[in-house]
């Protein structure tokens, strides 16, 4: 394994309080290389292959049915080459299965800056290592919104780029036509850095975008969190989004139908044999997600399919000249004592407004604000495929001097 081994500069997990990493001996790693990353120290989530450790996915069952990685995935390859050191692998929700932060088996990673709420998922440990300031950014996977709601509930940058864009070789399948590789950072200069290392081919914009709310997902925000309305719009006026626009027919329950449906045929195709020959243990809320695969129609998979070709050409229209503003998250937090229905309320509100980048493949970026109560107020921008650099970089006016890297 030239080049791919693992070495464990310090096998002590005894300093994690945040519970953000999975248990056992921490996994070290040095850089392989010099570049843009040098002396920077990054987590890995456990989707994602680092050579001579098993990948656990967030489930015991996951973790003793496969073997030891042989390679680091591409991304963890990258970053090592550009000077970065890698700090550990950090928690995921089952299978990233949630977008939670809780996981019945190893526990739930601390929010850093708000302990009395949830992180996040499916990318919890990621984002509490570096809302912490354990490690300096972090990788994440996203497939329906698991690097963009940790990113808003822990006050961090985070991206779920191009679909595509970044090498996901390496990386536990869970819904491929869906999946891709994000991370997170306090600043937005450092999630742009990263992003120069990660992104493929970024296509070159030439003409700058505007801003347009996208008045569905303000709507779903507004539903289920009144109080924060007006400040959600206030923060979009000072980005320059003062006019809004409709884009979808039907409404998020639609949405979140057709993503559902979507999402967990390509589960069933990916995770499927898996499932049926391990009958894996699953957490009380995530064990119904996956019993309900059992239960997909195929013809109603195909309408959903159809109905997604008609947004995505809708969507494809009006990402072409502008950036969509909308909530990240249809609540600013999600108490640790919320019960079963306000989460599973949480749950379907989230899915749909994530459910909009993932049905383009569309890159979208997570910018964290603070309303007058220190809660967090994050909003996200989406942009057309192949815009991720272009993004990155037009973000950085909004990033506040405090929230800095080695900032309070």
């Amino acid at each position: 394994m030239t080049g791919q081994e693992t070495h464990v500069l310090d096998g002590s997990n005894d300093d994690d309080r945040l519970d953000a990493f999975v248990p056992g001996p921490r996994t070290r790693i040095a850089p392989t290389g010099h570049g843009v990353l040098d002396g920077l120290r990054f987590a890995v989530k456990d989707l994602i292959d680092v050579a001579g450790v098993t990948t656990g996915g967030g489930n015991p069952d996951w973790l003793a049915t496969h073997a030891p990685a042989p390679a680091h995935a591409s991304v963890v390859a990258r970053l090592l080459a550009a000077g970065a050191a890698v700090e550990g692998k950090t928690i995921t929700d089952e299978l990233a299965y949630s977008l939670e932060g809780e996981n019945a088996h190893y526990g739930t990673p601390l929010n850093p800056h708000w302990p009395h709420a949830l992180p996040g998922g499916s990318s919890s440990g990621s984002a509490s290592a570096v809302a912490a300031g354990v490690v300096d950014f972090a990788l994440g996977t996203d497939t329906g919104g698991s690097v963009r709601v940790p990113a808003a509930f822990c006050g961090l940058w985070g991206i779920r780029p191009t679909h595509g864009a970044v090498p996901t070789d390496g990386v536990l399948d869970f819904a491929p036509g869906f999946d891709t590789i994000g991370w997170f950072a306090r600043s937005a200069e450092m999630l742009e850095r990263v992003g120069t290392v990660l992104l493929d081919a970024p296509r070159a914009r030439g003409a700058a975008k505007r801003f347009t709310r996208f008045d569905e997902a303000f709507a779903i925000r507004a539903a289920s969190e009144p109080d924060d309305a007006q400040a959600l719009l206030d923060a979009a006026g000072l980005m320059g989004a003062l006019e809004g626009v409709s884009v979808f027919w039907g409404d998020g329950a639609q949405w979140l139908d057709v993503y559902q449906h979507l999402q967990d045929a390509d589960i069933q195709r990916s995770l499927g044999d898996w499932l049926a020959a391990t009958r894996p243990r699953f957490g009380p809320s995530i064990a119904p997600r996956f019993a309900r695969l059992a239960k997909l129609d195929a013809a109603h998979v195909a309408h959903c399919a159809a109905l997604r070709a008609r947004w995505r050409a809708r969507l494809d229209a009006v990402l072409d000249k502008q950036y969509l503003v909308l909530p990240t998250t249809p609540v600013s937090l999600l108490s640790k004592l919320a019960p079963p229905a306000q989460i599973a309320h949480f749950y379907a509100n989230a899915l749909a407004i994530n459910a909009v980048a993932a049905f383009g493949g569309y890159p979208q970026i997570t910018i964290p604000f603070r309303d007058e109560r220190d809660r967090p107020l994050a909003l996200s921008i989406i942009g057309a495929r192949g815009d991720d650099l272009a993004m990155l970089r037009f973000v950085r006016r909004f990033d506040v001097p405090s929230r800095q890297d080695g900032g309070a």
